[in-house]
């Protein structure tokens, strides 16, 4: 599917567009050009003529390696220009003046210089990452040791006071030896660092575990995260001291500092090194800030430099990429001087392809001019429908169940009109018709602003389906006119209600008593019936009948779209004995119903329809008595029933026969058989499709034959019944706005008090948009969506097609890599 552009002849609503399979033969010097203005034009599916080649094996592999690596260069400017928050600005050129080796040199030199300052850049953080570490080692492990020294020395003064006195009483014996050898003397030795806080419990447990308790460990907290130096990111970190003796203790601490990531630091417990230490770390500290300050200024300039030709670059790349992907498809020829390309194009693009190739030979300065050349094929062609901004969403759902086969029927012509339409009768109500209608022109006004934003993905579908949504709305707006209902509240807009009470005890919960005195109300439901007694079984009567008439309609329209496929494809089988049949089966039993129904309403008859349809089948010959509703109904019914039942064994029986003497007679002889000679480029049995050459299975035909009847039969009871859903729907949000309406609004409106109406007012608003907007809207949506789908399309749509999928720079450029 594309939108159509440029000068296009006048295409047909109800086919796809006219495919024709070319063969381009292309001199090698001006492949490259040719294969570029292509990708312009869009209008051309390339076939892959080296599918049994791996992508190394193909001619132009090293030119698509060359061009992934300059892409990995453009992701990796694209991610560091994220990080730094830089945005890449729009470029007006579209890249076909600037040469790819200057793209590929360009690209190269700035991802030396940005991986060289990242590098630099990286050494320098991580450089102040662990001065800063260290400071906060300083400062946290000097406040210890200035504290401990502080309470050692008051604690040693106090012993030497208490000593004095205690020496003049106390007299020891022995006098001790103070000659100790000083080799034997225990020094205690310690470590500094910063070990992350939620480690730091299990941190202190295995270090007394591993030194079996001969440790002294000391810990203070970090009020504000650092960033830590090896991983970059910030953590809530402990600063911490531990004291030891002996070099196996040290040992297992270092090894236990490693495994829980604590970063250690040197510390001298001298007071005046330490003040001096501090000193020389804040002096590194404010040179490095300013270096890296430097550094990523000259980064920035760098990605802004890159950011002004981002675009420019990231589009030449990916058509290069593009266009080498496409010449791989292409064969060499014998020669090896040409290159052979086969495609499916539009019938209507051959003029602009021929002009594209000879632009191609003229701009190479190609001396030989590439060949254009139609080709004969029964292999079923691409479908391709030319649409617009206003119809590419309703092509969407067709597509969605199955795209077209080729020239087959288009659902998507009547869905544009059905779908709004089906989805309003269960929608029904102008004011939320209007509410949905406003949401949608604030998209459409703003869809040049908003087709360039990056939405979510609801936002984005709502965004994509905005036409389909205002004629929902538009639709909505009309059927809940027709039903009179605002929000759920009737007004009569177009006349005064036709009724009126006879006297003064006539009660508006009631009909009774209710005499017509104007004339009958022009448009739509009178409003005199709603909040009455009988609003429910009037409507309910009104709606499922409705429902029944819309839906028979729509299933005939299904089987008058299988004739014109049959008529085209010049089949006759499938008129005489699948057209004719299923018309007559439909419309004998619920074509009959959709009749009585009208004659009904005409007539103001009181029979009982459904005693009537029920009987017409157990008791045909019964009389109708009081549920006549014509004269010779019965003799009529009694036709009809006999046309039903003789319609299903012509559905049945003659078609695999037929289809089994036709090929027959078309293989007799066959070896012996002229070929037919043909002015067309392209012929496609009625059959449609390319299975000319499989075998003819006459059990299979029969059985599939069967299947198809069966499923007609069963499917007409079926699918009437499934169009009472626009009844249930209808009746559904209905009673959900009137409940909102009754149950939330006027009841906060009796209190009386400000608040409760205030709260009553945003609880309706709330309910009405959550509830009557959004979840109504897509469950009529998703209804709507089946009946299409299930109901109108399998009368005709077999959407066993594929899409064209020419190759286009405008899709190349959509595209996120």
């Amino acid at each position: 599917m594309g939108e159509s552009g440029g000068c296009c002849p006048p295409m047909d609503l109800m086919r796809s567009e006219p495919m024709q399979l070319v063969q381009l033969i292309v001199p090698m010097e001006s492949a490259h050009l040719t294969v570029s203005y292509l990708g312009d034009l869009g209008l051309v599916q390339f076939k892959d003529l080296n599918s049994e080649k791996s992508p190394f094996q193909r001619t132009y592999a090293a030119q698509i390696k060359r061009c992934g690596e300059m892409a990995r260069k453009i992701r990796f400017f694209k991610d560091q220009m994220s990080k730094a928050g830089v945005f890449p600005k729009d470029s007006l050129e579209n890249g076909t003046d600037i040469d790819l080796d200057d793209v590929e040199v360009k690209l190269g030199e700035l991802e030396a210089e940005l991986v060289e300052i990242n590098a630099n850049n990286d050494k320098l953080q991580r450089s102040y990452n662990e001065l800063i570490e260290y400071k906060l080692v300083l400062e946290k492990a000097g406040e210890f040791f200035s504290s401990a020294h502080t309470s050692a020395t008051a604690q040693q003064r106090e012993i030497d006071s208490q000593q004095v006195g205690e020496d003049l009483l106390e007299a020891p014996l022995l006098q001790e030896d103070k000659s100790i050898d000083s080799s034997k003397q225990v020094k205690l030795g310690f470590l500094t660092g910063l070990v992350p806080r939620e480690k730091s419990m299990v941190f202190e447990r295995i270090l007394f575990r591993a030194t079996r308790g001969n440790v002294f460990i000391r810990q203070t907290v970090i009020e504000e995260p650092v960033i830590d130096p090896n991983s970059g990111d910030k953590a809530e970190k402990n600063v911490f001291v531990v004291f030891y003796s002996g070099e196996r203790a040290k040992s297992k601490i270092l090894k236990i500092c490693e495994a829980f990531g604590a970063n250690r630091y040197p510390f001298s417990e001298d007071l005046g090194k330490q003040a001096q230490m501090i000193t020389e770390v804040s002096g590194r500290l404010t040179e490095l800030k300013t270096t890296i300050d430097a550094g990523l200024g000259h980064r920035n300039i760098l990605l802004h430099a890159i950011g002004d030709k981002f675009e420019l670059w990231n589009l030449k790349v990916r058509k290069e990429k593009a266009i080498y992907h496409t010449l791989n498809m292409l064969s060499l020829d014998v020669t090896k001087k040409c290159l052979v390309a086969e495609g499916w194009s539009p019938v209507f693009a051959s003029n602009e392809i021929q002009n594209a190739l000879k632009r191609a030979a003229v701009d190479s300065n190609s001396q030989v001019g590439s060949i254009f050349q139609v080709l004969r094929t029964k292999e079923l062609p691409p479908t391709y429908f030319r649409t617009n901004k206003f119809t590419s969403a309703i092509q969407e759902i067709v597509d969605a169940y199955g795209v077209a086969k080729y020239q087959e029927a288009n659902p998507g012509v009547f869905t544009i009109v059905t779908f709004p339409f089906l989805f309003a009768v269960m929608f029904g109500d102008w004011g939320h018709g209007i509410c949905l209608l406003l949401a949608t022109m604030y998209l459409i006004v703003r869809e040049k602003k908003l087709s360039s934003q990056k939405l979510g993905d609801i936002m984005e579908m709502a965004f994509g389906g905005r036409y389909v949504i205002m004629m929902m709305s538009l639709f909505s707006i009309y059927t809940g006119l027709i039903y009179n209902e605002f929000f759920s509240i009737p007004y009569p807009l177009f006349a005064p209600s036709a009724y009126d009470c006879r006297d003064a005890s006539c009660s508006e919960a009631t009909t009774i008593g209710l005499i017509k005195v104007r004339d009958t109300y022009p448009f739509g439901l009178d409003p005199v019936w709603h909040g009455t007694r009988s609003e429910l079984p009037f409507l309910n009567s009104l709606k499922m009948k409705m429902s029944i008439l819309l839906g028979v309609s729509q299933m005939n329209l299904g089987i008058i779209m299988s004739y014109f496929n049959a008529r085209f494809f010049k089949s006759s089988v499938n008129i005489w004995f699948q057209f004719i049949p299923q018309m007559i089966f439909l419309n004998s039993l619920f074509g009959y119903l959709s009749v009585l129904i009208i004659i009904k309403w005409c007539t103001g008859s009181q029979a009982d329809l459904y005693h009537v349809m029920i009987y017409m089948f157990l008791s045909p010959t019964d009389e109708l008595g009081e549920n006549q509703l014509f004269p010779h109904q019965k003799t009529v019914q009694l036709v009809l029933l006999f046309l039903a039942l003789v319609s299903v064994p012509c559905m049945l029986l003659p078609k695999p026969f037929i289809l089994k003497k036709q090929h027959e007679a078309r293989h007799q002889g066959q070896s012996y058989a002229p070929l037919e000679e043909t002015d067309e480029s392209l012929h496609v049995e009625a059959s449609g499709g390319s299975h000319g050459h499989e075998e003819f299975e006459f059990s299979e035909i029969f059985v599939h034959q069967l299947i198809h009847t069966i499923e007609f039969v069963l499917g007409a009871v079926s699918n009437t019944a499934s169009y009472l859903r626009l009844w249930a729907l209808s009746l559904a949000h209905s009673e959900l706005s009137s409940v909102f309406y009754e149950k939330v609004l006027l009841l906060a409106w009796g209190y009386n008090n400000w608040l409760i109406l205030i709260v009553g007012i945003i609880v309706f608003i709330f309910a009405t948009v959550g509830v009557l907007l959004v979840m109504e809207t897509l469950s009529a949506f998703l209804h709507a969506l089946r009946l299409h789908w299930v109901e109108f399309q399998n009368k005709f749509y077999e959407g066993d097609g594929y899409k064209f999928a020419p190759f286009s720079f405008i899709l190349t450029a959509n595209e996120d890599e």
